[in-house]
């Protein structure tokens, strides 16, 4: 009888992280998986353990012939348990060195590769650790044999732990580090949109670890709850900019159901550099320092008027520490009765009439002082207005460092006690900030020329930002989802669990290439800057007018 270790293939592999394809199909082995079938052919074997990871109660109503309930609940908690405690439970459930082992759960969870990955934690070779493709669930739709009888206590196992794969699990000081290094790691949020939104919020504050990437270990299942292809994978990750170079840390709520991505994306998708955080947010929450917490996705873009009073203020200056270029879009008028200190006056109009001529944009920034390697700040006089996000679009698209709005009235501003400056103070700004020559380029890929020419690594969406649908709406899906709907009565932008339930039911979906459009460019432009709020990866505007 064929055995997985008579494979030449696994055999070249043996002694590294198997993420290869199989040499065959057929062979029913795709990385770390093995099909049903091939497990309905070998589950005889002398030397194939099978460990069923599912609850109890699921284990006794029905299993796969010879599996052994191991129960994940039963051992996996907030108190861990020691290595030799670890150790026995692995002996009691036969595992042993010569032994190839098929762990599986009711399928499309997380429980087996969780089972995987505590197995990987403590030393066992990774290429004798397989998941069953679709768990039980696939198992029973092959029409393949189950039971509800209790197997038999195995005898017990000989593996011992000799030693334990720290260069898998991330502690918390690195996750905070990580946390703050955008270029160089990635967090991977495996929790739902409903969680990471902070809808569903189990601990003292809702929303997710700051600039975790929403990936849900479900999105990396198929229908029939197998795995997604390793190439489907990867597209995943680039779609949401998780590049292979990255260290990439999984995590979620108590360190589950971030084992999927970590074995999609070590063991399927071949990325090197994958860590699991255990403790997950239950540990970051608990920490003493009172760590942030968002929900929002980019909560940044949003500055309130203590924060722009301190960075952008006359201390800050004084000592050459402010990185901050303050753009007040309003009109001229508007901007003469009151504006903040060290504001540059650009009215909106400037960038509405010329979306199509960044280097006349550019110039107008540089002769006001603005340095494109500062955050700018944008002001329009209270709310998401379609000025100040006309604005950020335009910034965005020529590749300014940072944007932010500030979405404060002028009232608002002088109730907090902070005083507005009467005089235009351009060339006093200009100064200060020793800005450097604005050069125009196309920093992003946001303004879209023709909107039917999907550029984007999944299918576009039409997003119509207006009241009304625009009067010559491209072909292809057009959702409607007005800009307003997104915003309060004050024009803040409602919770994200608000505006994440209104995308979803719109279907706006986080997997495609989103395009807004109005017949007026500053509301298609409100739409992008709530999107990229939310953190939604492909967003870009066009104007049908």
């Amino acid at each position: 009888m064929v055995r997985i270790a008579d494979y030449p293939l696994l055999l070249a592999l043996a002694g590294a992280l198997i993420s290869a394809q199989p040499s065959a199909p057929a062979d029913g082995i795709r990385g770390n998986v093995v099909s049903v079938a091939w497990l309905e052919q070998h589950r005889g074997d002398a030397d194939v353990l099978i460990l069923d990871a599912s609850p109890a109660q699921i284990y006794k109503a029905r299993h796969v012939p010879g599996a052994i309930g191991v129960d994940l609940f039963s051992w996996y908690g907030i108190q861990e348990r020691t290595v030799d405690e670890m150790q026995q439970l692995y002996q009691s459930w036969g595992v042993s060195p010569a032994k190839t082992i098929v762990m599986y759960d009711q399928g499309g969870t997380f429980l087996a590769t969780r089972l995987f990955y505590q197995l990987h934690y403590h030393g066992y070779p990774t290429a004798k650790l397989f998941v069953l493709d679709g768990g039980l669930s696939k198992w029973l739709e092959r029409g393949f044999a189950v039971t509800n009888a209790v197997t038999p206590a195995p005898p017990k196992g000989s593996f011992t732990v000799t030693t334990v794969n720290e260069s898998v699990r991330a502690r918390l000081p690195e996750m905070v580090t990580a946390s703050g290094d955008r270029s160089g790691s990635a967090l991977v949020d495996a929790l739902g949109p409903d969680w990471h939104y902070g809808e569903v919020a189990p601990f003292d504050r809702p929303g997710h670890i700051p600039n975790g990437v929403l990936l849900p270990s479900a999105d990396f299942f198929n229908a029939d709850k197998t795995f997604k292809s390793a190439d489907e994978i990867a597209r995943m990750l680039k779609h949401v900019g998780i590049r292979p170079e990255q260290q990439v840390y999984s995590y979620c709520g108590g360190g589950v159901a971030a084992s999927v991505p970590f074995f999609a994306l070590k063991f399927l998708a071949n990325y090197p550099n994958v860590k699991l955080y255990k403790e997950s947010e239950m540990g970051w929450l608990a920490d003493d320092r009172g760590l942030p917490y968002w929900t929002y996705d980019a909560p940044y873009q949003i500055r309130e008027a203590t924060w722009l009073q301190f960075w952008a203020g006359a201390r800050i200056r004084a000592f050459g520490g402010t990185q901050v270029s303050i753009l007040d879009v309003r009109p001229a008028a508007a901007f003469d009765e009151g504006h903040v200190p060290f504001a540059v006056n650009i009215p909106a109009a400037m960038f509405r009439s010329h979306l199509d001529d960044p280097t006349a944009i550019a110039a107008t920034l540089s002769a006001a002082g603005v340095d494109p390697s500062q955050e700018a700040v944008v002001i329009s006089g209270g709310g998401v207005t379609t000025e100040a996000a006309l604005a950020f679009v335009m910034l965005d698209q020529l590749g300014h460092k940072k944007v932010s709005l500030f979405l404060e009235s002028m009232d608002r501003w002088t109730a907090r006690g902070f005083e507005l400056k009467k005089e235009r103070a351009a060339a006093t700004a200009a100064a200060l900030m020793s800005p450097m020559p604005y050069t125009a380029g196309r920093g992003k890929d946001v303004i879209v020329g023709d909107a039917e020419n999907a550029t984007g690594l999944y299918p576009t969406i039409f997003v119509a930002a207006g009241k009304a649908a625009p009067a010559h709406a491209p072909a292809g899906t057009v959702v409607h989802v007005p800009y307003t709907d997104l915003l309060e009565a004050d024009g803040m932008p409602k919770p994200a669990k608000d505006i994440w339930n209104i995308l979803a039911k719109a279907g706006v979906s986080r997997y495609a290439e989103l395009v807004c459009v109005s017949d007026d460019p500053g509301e298609a432009a409100a739409n992008y800057f709530i999107l990229k709020l939310m953190g939604f990866p492909d967003v870009k505007i066009h104007s049908t007018r």
